[in-house]
This record gives structure tokens, sequence and C-alpha cells, in this order.
């Protein structure tokens, strides 16, 4: 992709100004009602747990309820936090209410490293290994050294991985929430919504050495009242030597080229390109990371595929994290 002069001068001086507010927050107030499921079972729920980091400050945690008990735990391997509960046999009434404080940043990390510092990939094994719907040989692994062909550092490649998916996938609004990440499904058919594209993205950087994972969070409404119940995303992270880990949101690209009918020659796509390739907008929330989740206390059953939604079982069975209404819950965020 050749851009001209003027264009660079759109991304560094234009473009920051039009997507971004710096910092944005709110409260937002999670509301379930495990009621209506069978009494006669045990009920359990799981939701995930945001805490502060660089980018983000929760504060003002409120969790009331009837719930037998309550606790805060951290899955084994990738140490999120989750809010517990547990409903015991008869329970007729179940409900339970999370609400928090957030403050968001923007995040933008620029002025990246021109020369690749010394690094252990063993250091970072874990966001270097497959997942159950994310190989990292035979098609995946192809297509990621086609697409990085004479890429030799961990940010070419990772650039060359960014580009050829904002150019190669699309955002299709048909798909079932965010999407289940089935990586080989989606290089032979490659439309989808968040979570297709950044496990693309992942398991692509993977298979050719560059250390990669997604990041599961909620977007924050912009103003007032606003029921964000159906609203969560997901977006992804690298790691480059002698920086850290760098973000990434192609499929955010992908959205706002559907939403304003831009084509790839058109100058805000160029735009969104170089805003979300180390920078995201601060209207969102950070959840969890990791796939193939077994929660704390363990759910029964099969691995969970990430933590993006709140959790639920009855008995033995999982109620559908993409029907809230028949789950039950809601989630609203009141801007600051």
């Amino acid at each position: 992709m050749k851009i001209s002069l003027w264009k660079i001068v759109f991304f560094v001086l234009i473009m920051p100004t039009a997507c971004l507010a710096g910092e944005h927050g709110g409260r937002f107030v999670m509301e379930f009602d495990l009621s209506g499921h069978d009494s006669s079972k045990e009920a359990r729920l799981w939701v995930p747990y945001p805490v502060s980091d660089p980018y983000q400050q929760v504060s003002n945690i409120s969790i009331t309820g009837n719930f037998s008990e309550s606790a805060v735990y951290t899955d084994q391997e990738f140490q999120n936090p989750l809010l517990y509960a547990r409903w015991a046999e008869g329970t007729e009434k179940r409900t339970l209410t999370f609400s928090f404080d957030v403050l968001r940043q923007e995040r933008l990390q620029r002025h990246l490293p021109e020369k690749e510092a010394a690094w252990d990939p063993a250091d970072y094994a874990r966001y270097l290994q497959p997942t159950r719907l994310g190989p990292i040989d035979g098609v995946v692994k192809a297509k990621a050294e086609e697409i990085v062909a004479g890429r030799t550092t961990v940010l070419g490649k990772a650039r060359a991985i960014y580009d050829w998916i904002c150019s190669s996938m699309y955002r299709d609004p048909a798909t079932r929430g965010w999407g289940p990440g089935d990586v080989c499904k989606l290089l032979a058919e490659p439309g989808g919504k968040c979570a297709d594209i950044h496990s693309v993205f992942v398991a692509l950087a993977r298979s050719v050495g560059v250390p990669a994972r997604e990041i599961f969070g909620i977007r924050q409404g912009k103003k007032g009242v606003t029921d964000v119940t159906t609203w969560q995303h997901c977006w992804a992270e690298f790691f480059l030597p002698g920086y850290g880990w760098l973000v990434v949101d192609p499929a955010d690209v992908r959205k706002k080229m559907l939403t304003e009918k831009l084509g790839d020659n058109d100058i805000m796509t160029y735009g969104y390109r170089a805003y979300f390739f180390g920078g995201i907008d601060p209207y969102r929330l950070r959840l969890s990371t990791g796939r193939d989740l077994r929660l704390t206390p363990p759910q029964q059953g099969e691995p969970l595929n990430y933590l993006m939604y709140p959790f639920a079982q009855v008995g033995a069975t999982s109620l559908d994290w993409l029907a809230p209404q028949s789950f039950t819950y809601t989630i609203t965020h009141t801007s600051n």
C-alpha cells in the first residue's frame, strides 16, 4: 500500500482528533435473574470481573443478591478474575446485581523501536500455542508464511498479518454473537465479527513465532444511559520485543468500513488502519483473555471457548449466553 505525504499528515494530525476522546467512563450495572429456570437444581453463575490496569480504573464495586454464596476467584491458567455466585437447590428467587464505575484511557502506542531487541520465545510460550479452534500448523501456517514472506522481525510480521486481515477479511453482520473464532473455517470463508477476526490474527501470528492473544471486553455507551447487553467486543495484542504488548483492532477497521461504506482506498480507511495498529479508543472495558478456559470453581462439561459474556449453569445444563432474554440478564452503562 503506497501512502502519499498528505495522507501521512492526515493520520498523524487529523485522525486522532476525529476518533478519540482521551478518556471515557461511567457506571456499569449488570442484573441477573435465574428465577425462571428449574429451581430443583443448583444454579451457578460466573461473570467476568474487571480490574484496574494501566488503561482503566475500576472502583465503587457493589454486589448484591440472594445467592447462597458468592466470591471472586481467578481461573488457574490465565488468572482472569471471576465473580462467582451459587444458588442452592430449591431456591425459587435467584437474583444478583453487579455494578461498578470505570474510567478508561485511550491507548496510543507510537514511537516503536526500529531495531528488534533480543528476546526468548520460551518466556511467551503460552502465547505461541495452538487452541482448540486456532491451530497453528497446516493451512494456517501456510497462509501465515505466505503473508509474511520476506519479513524477518516480529513487528514486520505482525504488521503484514494486520494489513492482510484489514484487506482480506470482512465484518459479517449475520454472525451470531461475536463469532466462535474457528480459524480454519474463517480462512476459507473470511467473514465474521470481532472474535472471529482476532482469532485469525492470533493464530496466524503464533504460527510464525509472534506471541499474540485476544483481549475480551465490552463497549461503553457514549452518552446518557445505554443498554449495552449485547455490546461485547474483543481486540488483540502481540508482544513486541523491547517494547511490550502492542494493541491492534483490525475488527474495528472492518466495522468502520462497513458502517461508513468505505473502500480499501478511501482516505478514512487509511486513517482507521493507521490508528488501530497500536491504538484503541477509550469507549471499552477490558474483561479477560485466554481460550479454552476451565473456570473456578470448575464448570461442568467442556472448556469455555472464551469469557466475554456471563456464563451460567443450572444443574449440568449451560445457559445460552447469546440469548440474554432467556438467560436472563441485562447490562446498562451510564456515562459520566
